[in-house]
C-alpha cells in the first residue's frame, strides 16, 4: 500500500499538464496607434448604429476559411468581444478620430448640430490564413435636413494580404477597418461640406 500511494501521486502529477486547456489569445480590431486627426472638426455629430454581421462569424471565437467550402472555429484565438461589437468599437473610435466630429451616442448635443447616422451591414468577413482577409460590406449615411431625411448608400469591397502565420490576420483586419473608416469619413466630409453625394473609395 505504501508503494502504491506514491506511484499514484506521480501519475497524477504527470497527467496534469495534459489536462490543461490550451492558452487563449485575445485580439482586437482597435489599431495600436491613433490615425491622423483633422485639424478642423466637421459640422456634424456621428452616430454609428449597431453593426450587422453574418451569424456564422458573429461570435467571440475567430472563424477562418479552409478549402473551397470549409470553415474552422479557433477556440484558442478570440476577439475581445463578439465580432459585431468589436467592429463597432473600433470603427466608432476611428470615425471620431479621423473626422474630429463628436460621438452622438449616449451624450447630449447642441440642437443645431446635425447628426449623421451610419449603418453598416457586413456581407462577408473572410479570413484566409497565410493568404489574405476580405470584407464585403454595405453602409449608408443618413442625415435629417428639415423635414427630410437624406440618405447616401455605399459599398466597401476590400482585401488585405495576410501572408505568414495567423497573427498576420489580425493586423490585416485592423488595416481594413481603418480603410473603411477613411472611406466613411471622406464621404461624409465631401457630402456635408460640398454637397457631393458620391461614395469615396
Amino acid at each position: 500500500m505504501r508503494l502504491i500511494l506514491p506511484l499514484l501521486s506521480v501519475i497524477t502529477v504527470l497527467t496534469l499538464p495534459a489536462c490543461r486547456s490550451p492558452q487563449v489569445r485575445y485580439h482586437t480590431l482597435v489599431p495600436p496607434a491613433a490615425g491622423a486627426v483633422y485639424p478642423h472638426p466637421t459640422p456634424f455629430a456621428i452616430d454609428l448604429l449597431p453593426v450587422d454581421v453574418p451569424a456564422q462569424v458573429d461570435r467571440q471565437q475567430v472563424v477562418i476559411r479552409t478549402g473551397q467550402d470549409g470553415a474552422m472555429i479557433l477556440d484558442s484565438d478570440r476577439w475581445l468581444s463578439p465580432l459585431s461589437d468589436e467592429i463597432h468599437t473600433a470603427l466608432s473610435s476611428l470615425l471620431v478620430q479621423r473626422s474630429g466630429a463628436p460621438n452622438a451616442s449616449g451624450q447630449p448635443l447642441p440642437r443645431d448640430i446635425p447628426v449623421l447616422r451610419i449603418r453598416m451591414q457586413i456581407r462577408r468577413f473572410d479570413s484566409w490564413p497565410g493568404q489574405f482577409v476580405s470584407l464585403d460590406a454595405d453602409w449608408s449615411l443618413t442625415v435629417k435636413n428639415g423635414d427630410k431625411h437624406l440618405k447616401l448608400s455605399c459599398r466597401s469591397q476590400l482585401t488585405e494580404r495576410a501572408a505568414g502565420d495567423n497573427a498576420r490576420l489580425f493586423s490585416a483586419w485592423q488595416t481594413i477597418i481603418e480603410r473603411v473608416a477613411t472611406q466613411m469619413t471622406e464621404t461624409a466630409r465631401q457630402w456635408q461640406q460640398h454637397g457631393n453625394m458620391a461614395c469615396q473609395s
